[in-house]
């Protein structure tokens, strides 16, 4: 064996050593963050350490490795985009060479690992395991607990084996379709992963244009909105007197027959909210009113409007040109060209708009209503239901560079796992999510800007008793002097 071979060896153990290494500081820094989340939101338990305590927090640890593992996934695809521009940039830099596309590659192998980890085993595992008791006859503890939460894995996974070859003979009764099923690691996982990546993808298309209208209203509630013919003191002394009458009611000082203590709680804690609300509007400078909330909602407009174009932009390319296909385009490779028109602008835009498009998702998801229940509260949550939406974030975060490439946000290549989808290669399939993402965010937007028209419409019509209108989600609510809601 000569030197140079010797030399090659060693530069690629030190090579892959400094990869492992990047890698893990990265994730633990995700780990610490998702932890310091979840915490904020978990349910405060006892801190006696019993059977139930330590089940509690290895489910937590799970929960937690889960959504750092959602977090690794959101941050792939923008991390990669800005590698590329950086390598493109600085090539021969010395800081910057262990940013290549080796890491590159092993950040998106390593991504699609965990994934499949936390989505077939960990969470599977945490949620069994937290409702475990053990089988009957047996001792009870830890013991007997792991002992059900395997059995039940070992049947869900029969369970969902069978539900894929029944789905496989269904759909290609082929010979060699069917013995390919025995491949367990090459083909059977990556198969069932391609499922539920198309799932996330149909769940992202029905959550973010619903997000995207939703987040005018979301901004709208955390920022300070002008002061129009509006008189705040007299709101605040309104509100104050309402604050007083609830008070005097629950000190029994006034009579309280139709109420419960419950309700008349719930009622002050309202009037409490808005009352705080009322007084920061107050202490807001004129700035931040007639300045801040204009240009952030103006901005969100344009924001949306241009994502909607790019999809336009992209259903075009995919009628004319067969490289925009997400599968299979054969990208130049990372740090050869610019996947962008304009560069390192193009780029930040491009990164701006996966983030902004996985935050709609994320406000779009908890604002259906089959998941309204499902949000999380601080210091309120019960560990099945963080397990529930690690879950659900982690299916929303695996699909997010799989949207962002079907919708032609990105030219960036899928690596690893993410670009052998078969479905990804189905013209007809990619062609109709473009299309049905674009008319439904521009159904979304127009049903958002033009409530107030419609309402209008509707009382000067006089059918607004009859509730074709109904924008509950939107409106605010406030709590009157007599115990009704008054809605703005």
């Amino acid at each position: 064996m000569d030197a140079d071979e010797v030399t090659i060896r060693e530069q690629n153990f030190h090579s892959q050593v400094r990869e492992y290494t990047i890698c893990f500081l990265l994730f633990a820094i995700l780990y610490i963050v998702s932890y310091f989340i979840i915490t904020r939101y978990k349910r405060k338990a006892d801190e006696q350490e019993d059977e139930d305590a330590i089940v509690n927090r290895i489910s937590l640890f799970l929960s937690t490795f889960t959504l750092a593992v959602s977090a690794g996934a959101v941050l792939l695809l923008p991390f990669s985009i800005i590698s590329n521009e950086i390598l493109l940039s600085f090539p021969q830099n010395y800081y910057i060479q262990w940013l290549n596309g080796s890491l590159i590659h092993g950040l998106w192998n390593l991504a699609s690992l965990f994934s499949n980890l936390c989505l077939f085993v960990l969470m599977p595992f945490a949620f069994f395991f937290l409702e475990s008791e053990g089988f009957a006859g047996l001792k009870k503890g830890i013991q007997a607990r792991i002992l059900e939460t395997v059995v039940m894995l070992i049947l869900l996974a029969l369970l969902i084996l069978g539900i894929v070859w029944v789905a496989s003979a269904l759909i290609d009764n082929d010979a060699a379709s069917m013995e390919s099923l025995y491949d367990l690691w090459e083909f059977y996982l990556p198969y069932l992963y391609s499922c539920i990546s198309l799932m996330g993808c149909l769940l992202l298309l029905l959550c973010t244009p619903v997000g995207l209208s939703r987040m005018f209203t979301v901004m709208g509630q955390l920022l300070v909105k002008p002061t129009i013919l509006e008189d705040l003191d007299e709101e605040i002394y309104i509100i104050t007197l309402e604050e007083e009458a609830i008070q005097r009611r629950l000190n029994g000082l006034s009579s309280a027959v139709e109420y419960s203590t419950t309700e008349l709680e719930w009622e002050l804690e309202n009037v409490k909210s808005t009352k705080t609300k009322l007084e920061r509007r107050k202490k807001a400078s004129a700035w931040e009113r007639n300045l801040v909330y204009p240009a952030v909602m103006i901005l969100l407009l344009f924001v949306t409007s241009l994502s909607v174009l790019l999809v336009a932009c992209n259903i075009l390319r995919l009628l004319v040109d067969e490289t925009a296909m997400p599968k299979g385009s054969g990208g130049p490779g990372i740090g050869n060209a610019s996947l962008s028109t304009f560069g390192f602008v193009g780029a930040a835009l491009e990164i701006i708009l996966i983030f902004y498009l996985m935050v709609s998702s994320v406000v779009g998801f908890y604002s259906l209503r089959f998941f309204e229940n499902f949000t999380p509260r601080k210091d309120d949550t019960t560990m099945t239901k963080i397990i529930g939406n690690c879950v659900s974030i982690l299916v929303l975060s695996s699909a997010l560079p799989v949207m962002s490439r079907t919708l032609g946000i990105t030219r960036f290549d899928l690596l690893g796992d993410f670009g052998r989808f078969n479905w990804l290669g189905n013209f007809y399939i990619v062609l109709s999510y473009n299309l049905l993402f674009a008319i439904m965010t521009t159904l979304c937007l127009v049903r958002k800007f033009t409530s107030a028209v419609r309402e209008e419409l509707l009382k000067a019509l006089g059918l607004d008793k009859l509730h074709l209108s109904n924008n509950v989600r939107d409106s605010e609510t406030k709590p009157a002097a007599n115990g009704h809601q008054k809605t703005l």
